[in-house]
């Protein structure tokens, strides 16, 4: 089995649970790919283009294939599993379900006009520690794509905190509801999850069937 780790929005393959990841894979013999989706640069990224960078991680490996996701990261690997037969195993943290739907209702429509007028958003780069711009194509792209692309029962493990106010926990609660395949697991915390990284770990390595070697 191989792994791979999608990164969230505005994030990096650096982050703290990406980081996390890898080293408790590395412990077991594992090398964890983890790509970086803001390429070529987060300025125009869209789904469609993070999908291209996923294909090229992945095209060394001939199967199967284990994609752990985080919010955005989470969204994109079940929309990579949609079209590589390659994915066998999901586990998704505080996936970003229903991503156009939330972002148009947060927005609203004068900001939506305003971002296509400019053809710029400004948006703090967590990775980056700075203010980035971000095309109006990523909203627009984004109507191509959703969780229901996924139609393959794909053992999918859920990770999400009950205190999520970016990603409403309920939105995981549904998609486990509608989909036997999904194993829904509660944390008490928020959407970055970092103060629970043992436990993530624990839950995944036990659904993945990997030794945990340390907490």
């Amino acid at each position: 089995m191989h792994y791979a780790y999608l990164h969230g929005f505005a994030s990096g393959p650096q982050s703290q649970k990406s980081c996390y990841f890898h080293a408790q894979l590395a412990d077991l013999g594992i090398d964890l790919v983890r790509p970086d989706l803001n390429a070529p640069s987060f300025t125009t990224m869209t789904f469609s283009s993070q999908l291209k960078v996923i294909e090229a991680a992945l095209s060394p490996f001939p199967g199967p294939i284990t994609l752990i996701g985080s919010s955005m990261g989470g969204l994109l690997a079940i929309l990579q599993a949609a079209r590589d037969p390659r994915i066998e195993c999901l586990v998704l943290m505080a996936p970003a379900f229903r991503f156009t739907e939330r972002w148009s209702a947060r927005m609203g429509e004068a900001a939506i006009a305003e971002w296509r007028r400019t053809g710029k958003l400004s948006l703090y780069h967590y990775a980056y520690r700075a203010e980035c711009n971000l095309d109006i194509a990523m909203l627009d792209d984004s109507r191509l794509y959703d969780e229901e692309q996924l139609v393959r029962p794909v053992p999918t493990l859920i990770l999400h905190g009950s205190r999520d106010a970016v990603v409403d926990p309920e939105l995981s609660r549904d998609y486990a509801r509608r989909h036997p395949q999904v194993t829904l697991q509660w944390f008490d915390t928020d959407h970055a999850m970092t103060d629970v990284l043992s436990q993530l770990w624990a839950q995944t390595a036990t659904f993945c069937r990997l030794p945990v070697l340390k907490f």
